[in-house]
Parts: C-alpha cells; structure tokens; sequence
C-alpha cells in the first residue's frame, strides 16, 4: 500500500484555508493549468514512503507511535505561500517549524529502520501543504502574491497520522488521490 507520514490541519484551519483558496481560484486560468488539490486531503507530508509491503506496516506503525511520544506537541499556523519551480503551489507554516522539522526528521527515520525505503530529502524539510499542480511549468506569481499577507489562526499539533494514498484510476481528468488515514497517533507522553 501507498504510504506517508503527516500532520493534517484541524477543520477549522482547513475552512479558514478553503476561503482564501477560493479567491485564488477566481484567478484569470486557475481552473486551465492548475489542478487544484482537494479540501479534505490537505496534509503537512512528514515523509512520503511510497509502496510499502503489509508486513512492515506494524514494524513502521510502532517506530512513527515512538516517534511521536518522543515528540511535544507544538503550535502552528497556515502561512504566506510559494511555488517549486512553476509547477507547485503551497501554504507555508508558522509557529514551531523546527519541532515540525524534528517530527519530519523522526518520520523519516522510522520509515528507514523499519526497511521502507522513504523518499530520501535532498533538502532541508520545508513544511508545506501543496495547494495546486500544473501540467506544465506556469506562472504561479500571482498566486504566491495573494497568499503573502496570509496569517491562518495558531492551533496545537497534537497528533501525528500515518495516511494511505490510493491514487486515481478512472482516467477522468481532475480526479484526486484518495486519503485515509489508518493510524493517529497522540504526540508527546514519554520518551
């Protein structure tokens, strides 16, 4: 099964997010080159493991539930915006970012020890909740423009998820991936 690590925004973040998206949605083309990620997916990626065979599941499980008992939980907010390239648009986090680095840090290397071959970080973690992809490299600058005033509202990251991706496979243009979340897991309470 199809696998990552995430920290996933309460409701009322994602509601407070889904109206500023709506206004960059009224954008001359946003609906022609972009593919706009859908409301009840949106995720912080703490590691990305990709296909993962059932039997390290538990083994994986076990490390990430250490993970984040190692982890205190911390204050984050939704904020201002960027691009990779001209191919991605995301909301950007503020608050504890270096915590949120740690947890991506740990993720990561419970993936390794469990033997799930993550997706390696050739960069230092940058939390980010991908918003829209284009087909083809796009000018995202009006985009990352109205998202730079953007202060969402402080809320505690209590918990991290381990989530299952199941991607499209109806060929209809525009269909999303599908997201469960399998395990939440309460951070903080021991070492």
């Amino acid at each position: 099964m199809r696998l990552f690590a995430a920290v996933v925004p309460p409701e009322d973040v994602s509601a407070e997010l889904a109206s500023v998206v709506g206004g960059l949605r009224k954008l001359p083309g946003a609906d022609e080159g972009l593919r706009w990620t859908a409301r009840p997916g949106w995720h912080f990626t703490l590691a990305f493991y990709g296909e993962v065979d059932d039997e390290l599941v538990p083994d994986l499980s076990a490390r990430l539930e250490r993970s984040a008992r190692r982890t205190e939980p911390f204050p984050l907010s939704l904020r201002g915006g960027g691009r990779f390239g001209g191919r991605a648009l995301w909301v950007g986090a503020a608050g504890d970012v270096l915590t949120m680095r740690l947890l991506a840090e740990r993720a990561e290397a419970a993936g390794r020890k469990a033997g799930v071959s993550a997706e390696q970080q050739h960069h230092r973690y940058r939390a980010h909740l991908t918003l829209a992809r284009a087909r083809e490299s796009a000018d995202l600058s009006p985009y990352v423009s109205l998202l730079a005033d953007f202060t969402g509202r402080t809320w505690t990251v209590g918990e991290l998820c381990l989530i299952r991706s199941r991607l499209p496979r109806s060929g209809v243009p525009g269909e999303q991936p599908h997201y469960e979340t399998l395990t939440r897991w309460a951070l903080g309470a021991g070492a």
